[in-house]
C-alpha cells in the first residue's frame, strides 16, 4: 500500500517528536493520536481517506521515532496533553480537532475537558476514558509502581530473530491486529539490534501507573467537553463490556458501532473506509 505523507520532526521545548503530515496545507487542522505502544502508522489507512484536513499524526513520546522522556520523567497519560498543546503551538493552531484511537482517544478527551476552548471537534475510535482507580487502592498502586520503576533497568526488551517474528508477536498483542496492520506498525516501530529486531518504544511505557484518576475525575473531564464528539465503537473491540458500554452510551456523543476489532481503522481497507465515512461528514459539518 502506498500513501502520500510528509515525514517531519518537531522540536518542542522539552523533546523532539516525529510525525506524518497528511492533506493540504490549508486543510482544517487535526492532530491524530495513536494508541498505547502503537505509532503514527496506525493512521496510514484512515488519514488518506479523510478529505480537506491537515492531519498531524504524531508518534507520541516514547513511541515510534519520537524521543523518549528524560530519565526521572514518567508517562502519565495527562502528560501527553501537554505534548499535543506544544505541537499545536508549533503549527500556530489556536483551535484544532483531535482524532484519537484508544489511548489517543483518552488523551483527546482529557485535553478537550481541560481546555475546551482549544478543541473544535473530537473524533474518537474505541476509547473514551482511562482505567480508573479509587482512593483506597492508591497506596498499593503507588507502591507497586515504585518497585517496578526500581527494577526497570534490569529488564531487557525482547529481541526477535526476524521481522516476521516481531510481526507475529504484535498480531497477538494487546488489541490484536491483522497481519497487514502489524506489518505497518512494525515497519515504523522496529529497529535492528544484535540478534535481530526490537521495538523502539521506551520500556518504561510498560510500567504500571503510579496513580489513576478516580471514576469521578474521569467523568468530570467528559462533562467539560464542549465540542461536538463522534465516537466509533468496534463491535469486536475493547469497549463491549456491558458496564462500560452502558456508561459510554450515557455520554452526549454521537456513537456509531462498526464491525471490526480494536484496530478496525487499520486492520483492512473495509474498516478504514467505514470509519472514514463517519468522520468525513463529521469533521466537515
Amino acid at each position: 500500500m502506498s500513501v502520500l505523507f510528509e515525514e517531519v520532526r518537531l522540536s518542542l521545548p522539552h523533546l523532539e517528536v516525529a510525525a506524518h503530515l497528511y492533506g493540504p496545507d490549508d486543510g482544517k487542522p487535526v492532530i491524530a493520536l495513536h494508541g498505547w505502544l502503537d505509532n503514527a502508522a496506525t493512521f496510514s489507512r484512515l488519514a488518506p481517506r479523510l478529505q480537506g484536513l491537515r492531519i498531524v499524526a504524531l508518534d507520541l513520546p516514547g513511541h515510534g521515532h519520537s524521543d523518549h522522556r528524560p530519565i526521572g520523567a514518567g508517562y502519565n497519560i495527562w502528560d501527553y496533553a501537554h505534548d499535543v498543546l506544544q505541537v499545536a503551538e508549533q503549527f500556530g493552531w489556536q483551535r484544532f480537532s483531535l482524532l484519537g484511537h484508544s489511548m489517543g482517544a483518552i488523551v483527546s478527551v482529557l485535553l478537550a475537558g481541560a481546555l475546551p476552548e482549544r478543541v473544535e471537534r473530537l473524533a474518537l475510535i474505541d476509547g473514551v476514558i482511562p482505567y480508573t482507580g479509587e482512593a483506597d487502592s492508591a497506596p498499593q498502586k503507588l507502591g507497586s509502581a515504585l518497585e517496578a520503576l526500581l527494577a526497570v533497568n534490569d529488564k531487557r526488551k525482547p529481541v526477535y530473530a526476524s521481522f516476521d517474528q516481531a510481526v507475529e508477536a504484535r498480531m497477538k498483542g494487546v488489541g490484536a491486529v491483522s497481519r497487514e496492520a502489524a506489518e505497518l506498525l512494525a515497519q515504523r516501530g522496529l529497529m535492528p539490534v544484535p540478534g535481530g529486531y526490537t521495538w523502539r518504544t521506551d520500556p518504561r511505557l510498560m510500567l504500571p501507573s503510579a496513580m489513576r484518576l478516580t471514576r469521578a475525575h474521569a467523568l468530570a473531564f467528559v462533562s467539560r467537553v464542549a465540542c461536538p464528539t463522534s465516537l466509533v465503537l468496534a463491535e469486536q473491540g475493547l469497549m463491549m463490556q456491558p458496564e462500560l458500554l452502558e456508561l459510554v452510551e450515557s455520554f452526549p456523543f454521537d456513537i456509531r458501532r462498526l464491525v471490526g476489532g480494536h484496530h478496525l481503522h487499520l486492520d483492512d481497507d473495509i474498516g478504514a473506509e467505514a470509519v472514514a465515512r463517519v468522520f468525513n461528514s463529521f469533521l466537515h459539518d
